[in-house]
């Protein structure tokens, strides 16, 4: 049964600092929790209002379903999740830094777009939403499972990585017209007002997406968008 000091905590995992506090997190939907299980996630207590074949689920009715979920239309199972512990960056060929995202919804679509590509890690700045966020957990569709997100100072990170760093800014190179090296960093920045001012001195290689209409011009691409345009054209063969 689920008491109400249970109930309290769940509702308080809608709030970072309640999550930082506890060492957990809240996954809901079947796809998403099944994903976090099969990828090794220990979790605290799984709560559905059916009987998951193969999962020990504390059964609860609907009713107290709606009174847990941080979504507005509660889905069939709720896992409240431990938080892993927090990782360096790992070496690899080509990596992602994201500057000051702010919308859980974009972080979740680059984890998702990152999974998709076959990347297993993005590297993000303090000032990035927590990956945790019941709604980058949702946007990321169980993507979050297999792709890690590592918050460091992305000022220092830049400053002591001997990769090529490339930023995606207005007003550089042509994605279409560059070639690109194969060890890289690609920044992409905060979704009004770009790659920090303190990162752009950083940044060896400005790349935008050309624009094709020439006149009432839009005035940006949302974030995700523009990191899916850019994965597409990286890893065409």
């Amino acid at each position: 049964m689920l008491t109400n000091n249970q109930r309290k905590q769940i509702v308080q995992l809608a709030q970072k600092k309640y999550r930082e506090q506890y060492g957990l997190f809240v996954a809901e939907g079947e796809k998403i929790v099944m994903a976090l299980l099969d990828s090794g996630f220990k979790y605290q207590t799984l709560y559905a209002t059916k009987v998951i074949p193969k999962v020990t689920c504390e059964v609860i009715d609907i009713a107290t379903m709606k009174k847990i979920t941080h979504l507005k239309n509660p889905s069939p199972i709720l896992g409240v999740f431990y938080r892993p512990e927090a990782s360096i960056p790992r070496d690899s060929d080509f990596i992602i830094a994201l500057d000051c995202i702010r919308d859980p919804g974009n972080l979740g679509t680059i984890v998702r777009l990152c999974d998709w590509f076959g990347l297993d890690q993005l590297v993000c700045s303090l000032t990035t939403v927590d990956c945790f966020n019941p709604k980058v957990i949702q946007a990321s569709m169980g993507s979050i499972a297999r792709v890690s997100c590592v918050y460091v100072d992305l000022n220092t990170f830049l400053s002591n990585t001997d990769k090529k760093i490339y930023g995606a800014t207005l007003g550089g190179s042509s994605l279409y017209e560059e070639s690109f090296e194969t060890n890289m960093v690609m920044v992409f920045g905060n979704e009004s007002h770009g790659i920090s001012e303190q990162l752009l001195p950083l940044i060896e290689k400005n790349i935008s997406i050309p624009r094709f209409r020439k006149h009432s011009e839009p005035e940006s691409l949302n974030v995700a968008t523009a990191t899916s345009i850019f994965l597409s054209e990286l890893f065409r063969p």
